[in-house]
């Protein structure tokens, strides 16, 4: 290994310079003492990580320097924010204290910095995660005080940034929480920028070979692209001019993950993705005159250019939930090329650019006023959200994704008062939004005067009306439809109740039985027993006892029985001390853990993966080790939540196997397609099949094919095969729709 050589003084003369960048980055906003504070802290920090370094060999402060510097200059946060900023890694990773912290910079940095450390100690890694943990309690203080996620979305963009001398496996990991969460987080906020980046790094170390492969398209395409842009925007900057509207007008590129999504979600290749830009407007315009300036840009641009009439949106008469405010209209560009246009103003554009931290620079408040009432909702919604939150860090963070960065939809009461919920809630989200006990009743809605289930999913602008019945209440089966937090926990919180109460019954019944059989009711004996049953608390044995569904009849066979190896739980332990228990003796086509191990596995349902495929192996509890492609549709979640679990995994390809894959094919519908399809697989390329499913409709063919392959190059070649057969006009491969993998 090649021996570091530190230069210490040409290090120190780096230190000051950045340390000089950031105070620089932030000068606009210091008030009288501020750069004091800075300065304490810089030195605070400087001095606990001084003989720490990052895995890149640089020195540790760069990173603490960096962060604060993202906070100042891209998300425009104040003194305090630089301040914790320097500060967010001190009490994890040193001897520093959160006293210590709160004796020199008060109790508000002191709050915010514990927000920011992760939970360290004893854990009970059986029943939960500790990194969804760590996630709960950042979010659990994200009600008081935003700047806590705000200075955390510095702290992960820098790390994404500075990533390449990570593992490959801290790489998938960190990505897959970046995507998983983080992304969404700035989104939300309004971070727009920065959900960018955010997501194209992530797809850099997810799916290295598809980023770079839309990179070096963009480029290639980039001279054309930008003599089109001209071309398109010339004669509109015209025509602004001539109307006496100072604009700034350029065209720029979409992010890659965006054209990838677009790819994938279309089902077309990179050259059929024609929006691979947008043009922006950029006004310069008094507060006053904002919203008829940006109408009257709208309609240049729409005469200019034919407008496609189902793709404006308006999110100046009515923002984002997140403080966005644009126009957005897709028109008819030369070259029959269709291109979307924004229009937005200078402090539209801002707020688009830093999210809510700008909002507090217009609303002339502090970072803590929350003064905007659309973050003031927001917050709302998160504190009520907060007050039940799940026993299971996961449930938590599953149920927060689901309503706070969904998109909503705007819904008005029989009075036509606007309520804004989660795209896809249902009519019985919508009557626990208006009161918890108007839920619990709910029998029925009418929607647009029309008589709904429960179920209803509510469009865009309904008018819903709640039909009540006193001697309703709260189902178990509610649970499989609502999707708002305050539905769910409602809901839930009246079950356990009646479960509590069903519960008791099955004690009474379980006493006599013992009693009878003179055993002993014992916490012990009731412990055994829900182990036996696989059951997670005492109190789902007692309830399945009063409900008939567990038979007790043979007590004495149950508390006798030892684990079988079956109902073996798997203790916490590291991947390491879990791939030593699970040599393989014939399987050698995978490579497991850090020294590449032959070691048993089975593969995942969910992705199907076959050798040539990027994987991780994941260690599940009680069925071994489970390998999973690294972009399989479970794969962010699996490494978001359980990252301690992911262990290293490549391809071993000494032995030729046959590994099953599926294969999705459209074309058009023709005599003899499905006869020559079959022919290609099974005589000219001797591919066993397993199923095959056809769908002909309007003259299109759409069919999917389960067959057996040794390897990626394999299933390439018979792609490319497969596409060569007259009237097939596209093939891909596509993953099952397997639920994701049981962590416990």
């Amino acid at each position: 290994m090649k021996e570091l050589v530190i230069d210490l003084e040409a290090e120190k003369k780096e230190i000051l310079k950045r340390y000089r960048a950031l105070l620089k980055a932030c000068k606009s906003s210091l008030q009288k003492g501020d750069k004091r504070m800075i300065r304490k802290a810089f030195d605070m920090a400087l001095e606990s990580h001084q003989d720490m370094r990052r895995k890149s060999g640089e020195p540790y402060i760069y990173h603490p320097i960096a962060v604060a510097q993202i906070a100042a200059e891209e998300i425009g946060l104040g003194t305090t924010s630089i301040v914790c900023a320097l500060l967010h890694d001190v009490v994890e990773d040193t001897d520093m204290t959160l006293e210590d912290v709160e004796l020199e910079f008060g109790k508000k940095v002191a709050k915010i910095i514990d927000g920011l450390t992760k939970i360290s100690g004893v854990f009970d890694y059986t029943n939960s995660s500790l990194q969804a943990e760590n996630f709960r309690k950042m979010l659990l203080t994200l009600a008081d005080d935003v700047r806590v996620i705000l200075i955390k979305l510095a702290d992960r963009l820098h790390n994404m940034r500075t990533m390449d001398h990570m593992p490959r496996e801290k790489q998938l990991k960190i990505s897959s929480e970046t995507i998983y969460l983080y992304a969404p987080l700035a989104h939300r906020l309004g971070l727009y920028a920065m959900k960018s980046e955010l997501e194209d790094l992530a797809m850099k170390y997810t799916e290295p070979a598809t980023y770079k492969y839309i990179a070096k398209k963009l480029n290639e395409k980039k001279a054309e692209r930008e003599l089109y842009i001209k071309k398109f925007i010339d004669p509109i900057k015209k025509i602004l001019n001539e109307q006496g509207l100072k604009a700034e007008v350029y065209g720029r590129s979409k992010s890659i993950h965006s054209i990838w999504n677009k790819m994938r979600k279309k089902n077309i290749p990179f050259e059929e993705v024609y929006d691979l830009f947008a043009i922006r407007v950029i006004l310069d315009s008094t507060m006053d005159n904002e919203k008829a300036d940006c109408w009257k840009a709208y309609s240049i641009v729409t005469d200019f250019y034919k407008p496609n009439p189902d793709r404006l949106r308006d999110w100046i008469s009515m923002p984002k939930f997140n403080g966005y405010e644009s126009l957005h209209t897709t028109v008819m560009g030369p070259k029959g090329q269709w291109v979307e246009v924004q229009i937005r103003t200078e402090r539209m554009n801002e707020i688009a650019e830093k999210g809510f931290a700008a909002h507090w620079k217009y609303k002339e408040g502090q970072p803590t006023d929350n003064t905007n009432s659309g973050l003031e909702s927001w917050l709302q919604k998160v504190r009520e959200m907060l007050k039940n939150p799940e026993s299971n860090a996961l449930d938590f963070i599953d149920d927060f994704k689901m309503n706070l960065f969904s998109d909503e939809i705007f819904i008005f009461t029989p009075k036509g008062a606007l309520r804004q919920l989660p795209l896809g809630a249902t009519a019985l989200d919508f009557a626990f939004d208006i009161h918890s006990d108007l839920g619990a009743s709910c029998i029925g809605a009418k929607v647009n005067h029309k008589l709904v289930p429960l179920s209803y999913k509510l469009q865009n602008g309904d008018q819903v009306e709640i039909i009540t019945s006193s001697k309703q209440a709260p189902k178990e089966d509610w649970l499989s439809f609502v999707i708002t937090a305050k539905a769910k926990s409602k809901i839930k919180s009246s079950l356990k109740e009646e479960k509590k109460k069903i519960a008791e019954e099955g004690k009474e019944i379980l006493e006599r039985k013992l009693k009878s059989l003179k055993i002993p009711f014992t916490i012990e004996n009731l412990n055994k027993l829900t182990t036996y049953f696989r059951l997670h608390a005492s109190q789902d044995f007692l309830y399945q006892v009063a409900k008939g569904i567990i038979d007790i009849g043979d007590l004495k066979e149950y508390l006798n029985a030892e684990k079988t190896p079956e109902n073996k739980v798997y203790e916490r332990t590291e991947p390491t001390d879990f791939i030593k228990k699970l040599k393989a003796d014939e399987i050698d086509t995978l490579l497991i853990g850090e020294d590449l191990q032959k070691i048993d596995y089975k593969l995942s349902n969910c992705c199907n993966p076959i050798p040539g495929d990027d994987v991780f192996g994941f260690v599940t509890v009680g069925d071994g080790i489970k390998i999973h492609r690294t972009n399989c549709p479970n794969a962010t979640k699996l490494m978001s939540n359980f990252g301690y679990r992911i262990v290293k995994a490549k391809w071993n390809s000494q032995k030729q196997l046959a590994f099953l894959t599926g294969l999705k094919i459209i074309g058009i519908d023709q005599v003899g397609l499905i006869n020559n399809l079959t022919g290609v697989i099974s005589t000219d390329f001797k591919v066993n099949m397993r199923s095959i499913t056809v769908d002909s409709h309007d003259g299109i063919f759409e069919g999917t094919i389960m067959v057996y392959v040794n390897d990626t190059m394999h299933l390439d070649n018979l792609i490319n095969k497969i596409k060569q057969v007259k009237g097939i006009t596209d093939v891909r491969r596509f993953d099952t729709d397997t639920p994701v993998e049981k962590a416990s």
